[in-house]
């Protein structure tokens, strides 16, 4: 069991039969959500962490191992772990699969074309895990590489957590998700995406300067918060004369 002493530091959770290295990981989950180490901040050493824990390193590294996987804390090399923050770094290796021919990504640059309060579908909210009619906040980007406009995106959140992004439209950033984390203490750990071959419709004609019923890429993405709550729907509608989805499994 974990030692008592440090429940205060570590928000406890309900008693459990997990192994332990999954009680350690859930008490550093707790403590990132409490904010006792906040994005982009190193974590004490293992040694330091696997004493305040009373368990071994090896059990600590292993539980410090799931939340390198997550893309909750990250490692480097030589110099320790690290709380993760959605640097355009961070967000182009784990979060954009576009790449050109010669397997290249380059994080591309955005324009609002629209946002707005709406009432949300009920599918849409089903997915958000929202009550059927909740108010949703509706972005639309067009999303430029090279100058040349390849995707077409619909980003929809929650209007009662993120509705006060609607009077950001001239200074939206480019990277959603250091924005979230930043100004709203969400930190997106993780994503599902569904794929599917489309024809182009008049919207994304005139957003991608292309003839309706091109064929397209239709990206259907929905980002998950450190508590596995999912937070943002994004449809990205994207050309492919010139690039390709690639997404490496390791």
């Amino acid at each position: 069991m974990l030692d008592p002493s440090t429940a205060s530091q570590f928000p406890s959770t309900r008693p459990t039969r997990n192994p332990l290295y999954i009680q350690v990981k859930q008490r550093i989950l707790d403590a990132i959500r409490a904010r006792r180490w906040k994005p982009g901040e190193m974590l004490p050493s293992e040694h330091q962490l696997a004493e305040e824990f009373s368990v071994s390193q090896g059990t600590l590294r292993k539980a410090i191992d799931e939340l390198v996987t997550q893309n909750i804390i990250i490692r480097q090399q030589g110099k320790g772990s690290f709380i993760a923050t959605h640097t355009a770094d961070h967000s182009l290796f784990y979060f954009f699969h576009l790449v050109d021919a010669q397997n290249r990504r380059e994080l591309p640059h955005s324009a609002v074309r629209r946002i707005r309060i709406r009432r949300g579908l009920s599918a849409e909210c089903a997915r958000l895990g929202l009550k059927a009619g909740s108010s949703l906040l509706d972005i639309k980007r067009v999303r430029d590489i090279g100058g040349a406009p390849v995707i077409n995106e619909t980003v929809l959140l929650s209007a009662a957590t993120f509705g006060s992004l609607k009077d950001m439209s001239e200074s939206l950033p480019n990277t959603l998700y250091k924005l979230y984390q930043e100004k709203y203490d969400t930190t997106v750990t993780s994503a599902a995406e569904s794929l599917r071959a489309v024809g182009a419709d008049e919207d994304d004609a005139d957003a991608l300067s292309i003839e309706v019923g091109t064929p397209i890429l239709e990206i259907d993405r929905i980002a998950f918060n450190l508590d596995r709550q999912p937070i943002e729907i994004r449809i990205s509608r994207c050309r492919t004369d010139r690039y390709h989805y690639l997404n490496m499994l390791e």
